[in-house]
């Protein structure tokens, strides 16, 4: 089981370093070649594409991990087969649905009414164009994640990413505008969601079989069943649809404040602060199916080391990566958009918010703990507290603060809900909090820190401050003894997998080794 959270979490964090770097590529082009106005507009459409295309699946994918990672341990693959059918057939309808209302209805509403500025609606309409792909591409990914075949997520990210990034670039390249990068996310999803439906056709067969000859299910079954999708993803949705607020309802209020070149610096900003995540959500998304086996299967012992792992492994990198965007947020602005230096200017912004994803890094472990132990009303409750914080601060913060308002709102707000989701973390699974192991992780990255305050903070000492900051990080964990004897016999057994690497790998764990005995 701990192979498979390590192998699940690997996987999705390549995946999640494919899907950043393609985020972060098309963020950066389409800054670069639209100007901060236009990429403030980009920016708003992007942040309701979120919360819409989270609405529109209704909250049904982790339920069909959940449900598939549950039928799959008692080996009802006919079950699992069809819950990916009933939860598709809600899904696609909540897409058409919700494509219609946001082409006819909320667009000039958000566009006219709220925010008073006309050119975002028409980009806000093609929103609508891209929810009936968003929806079965949501199917499908939780299917691939209930069955821990995390690699297939990271093709159809690939592919999305890879046509997103080459038609929206092409389209603007030839004037069209925000317009045509919009454009270009609808072909990117549409494909992509055509690359799930192969991948299901072809390679899951192997790990959900058709269903028997004998299987019998009838319409009534299906409503049962769909009521139980739907029972289960009420919160789930309500869920997400405040995390997607936490994350995009500051640059929707500063849209009403600000102008739209203060959101431009705003969202060229927020994806960089946003790098760490792609750590976390790694193993929260891993973390959900493997939790919710162990606990169906009452494996208490399981259950306990998914949760301090989780927290562990997150937290090693996460940290010092969360104070290292802090400590250089006005180089790395300057150097990634060095054709446009006017983009420096969110750099407050970004060292701000990179504080704030510390806090919903852990926030969103927890988050995924409790779902997958069938408490999914907990994070609920918290994500809306959180949704209203954030709402309320950058309402009173953005007109006053600017930017860096928007930011602090968002990080106040993430902190504030951090401290519940722990508690009812360690309470509902009975484990004790890794104190130690994260004590020595926040000692590591306060002696990083400050040596990273006497790095002069220019584009040309960026990478020798960051290989710096590596290097006195490393020798800080092993200073404090970080590594476990565990921990090193576990890197053993990986590294013999990484070929020609493991030599190197075992030298170096070697020399962690030596050194810890000698302190």
């Amino acid at each position: 089981m701990g192979n498979k959270l390590v192998r699940g979490s690997l996987i999705i964090f390549i995946g999640n370093i494919i899907f950043r770097i393609g985020g972060y590529l098309y963020r950066f082009l389409m800054a670069t070649l639209l100007g901060p106005v236009n990429n403030g507009i980009l920016g708003t459409t992007i942040s309701v594409q979120g919360i819409f295309q989270t609405l529109s699946s209704g909250g049904l994918p982790p339920a069909i991990s959940k449900y598939i990672a549950e039928y799959e341990a008692v080996d009802d693959h006919n079950m699992a087969r069809q819950t990916i059918y009933t939860a598709l057939k809600i899904m696609v309808f909540l897409g058409l649905l919700l494509g219609v209302l946001m082409i006819f209805v909320i667009a000039p509403l958000l566009a006219i009414n709220f925010m008073g500025k006309p050119e975002v609606m028409v980009p806000l309409q093609i929103i609508g164009f891209i929810t009936p792909f968003s929806v079965i591409l949501g199917a499908f990914r939780g299917a691939f994640q209930g069955v821990y075949k995390m690699e297939y997520i990271v093709y159809t990210r690939a592919v999305e990413q890879l046509c997103m990034i080459l038609f929206a670039t092409a389209f603007v390249l030839i004037g069209l505008s925000v317009v045509g990068a919009l454009w270009g996310t609808v072909i990117g999803y549409g494909l992509a969601a055509l690359s799930s439906v192969l991948i299901f056709k072809f390679y899951m067969p192997k790990y959900i079989p058709q269903p028997t000859d004998d299987f019998v299910f009838s319409f009534r079954d299906e409503l049962k069943l769909g009521f139980m999708l739907v029972k289960f993803s009420i919160p789930v949705i309500i869920t997400a649809i405040a995390e997607m607020l936490i994350y995009n309802i500051c640059t929707l209020i500063m849209g009403r404040f600000l102008t739209m070149a203060d959101i431009g610096f705003f969202t060229a900003a927020d994806p960089i602060a946003r790098l760490p995540l792609m750590i976390s959500i790694s193993v929260a998304t891993t973390i959900l199916p493997a939790s919710s086996e162990a606990f169906k299967l009452k494996d208490i012992n399981a259950l306990q080391k998914y949760v301090g792992e989780s927290y562990k492994i997150s937290l090693l990198f996460v940290v010092p990566m969360c104070v290292g965007l802090a400590l250089f947020a006005a180089p790395i602005l300057r150097l990634l958009y060095f054709q446009i230096p006017a983009y420096v200017a969110g750099a407050p912004a970004l060292a701000i918010l990179s504080i704030g994803m510390t806090f919903y890094s852990i926030f969103a472990i927890s988050t995924s703990i409790i779902q997958g132990i069938g408490n999914p009303r907990i994070p609920m409750y918290i994500l809306i507290f959180g949704a209203i914080v954030t709402g309320v601060l950058c309402w009173v913060f953005a007109p006053i603060l600017g930017i860096a308002g928007g930011a602090a709102a968002t990080t106040i707000a993430c902190f504030l809900m951090m401290i519940p989701c722990i508690y009812f973390v360690f309470k509902l699974t009975k484990t004790k909090a890794p104190k130690l192991s994260v004590f020595k992780i926040i000692a590591a990255t306060i002696i990083m820190g400050l040596i990273g305050l006497v790095i002069p903070k220019t584009a040309l000492w960026l990478f020798p401050g960051i290989i710096i900051c590596m290097i006195v990080y490393f020798f800080a964990l092993i200073f404090v003894k970080f590594f476990t004897a565990e921990d090193i016999l576990t890197l053993r057994e990986y590294s013999s997998k990484l070929g020609p690497l493991s030599g190197l790998v075992n030298k170096l764990l070697n020399f962690v080794e030596k050194i810890e005995n000698r302190i």
